[in-house]
């Protein structure tokens, strides 16, 4: 049986070696367990941004998301053709269109939350509750 390769000694140890790894594995792990709702990361990203700021303009969810403008668009067009999303003209401006929430979206995005607790929860699971914890508090410095 082959053995994954293993880095240099030289760089094992690294914060930004080891902080990349479990990067790749969290992505991974949230990925795969997003595909089972039915969604991709930056769908996911957008559906839970609508829900803390809606109603929301498509700029406001680009700068909010850090997702190219002319992606978010691709994007908020995927999410309403699949009923997840509504887009309507913005009562205070209407040459803008605000999105919100559809009842269909507030259901994924808390399958989609689910799963993505249940994915980290993989990913530390050799942690204690407040190993994790620790871990949060020391990567949101």
């Amino acid at each position: 049986m082959n053995q994954p390769p293993q880095a240099p000694d030289a760089i094992r140890t690294l914060p930004s070696w080891l902080l990349g790894r479990a990067s790749a594995r969290g992505h991974r792990l949230v990925g795969e367990a997003l595909a089972l709702a039915g969604l991709r990361m930056p769908q996911y990203a957008v559906l839970a941004a609508v829900a803390e700021l809606a109603p929301v303009s498509q700029a406001e969810l680009s700068r909010s998301t850090g997702i190219d403008p002319k992606d978010m668009v691709a994007l908020v067009g995927e999410l309403q053709e699949d009923g997840l999303v509504e887009r309507a003209p913005d009562t205070r401006d209407r040459r803008k269109n605000v999105i919100t929430l559809a009842p269909a979206g507030v259901r994924r995005l808390r399958r989609g939350d689910q799963l993505c607790r249940e994915a980290n929860d993989e990913l530390t699971v050799a942690l204690s509750s407040s190993e994790r914890e620790q871990l949060a508090e020391l990567l949101a410095r």
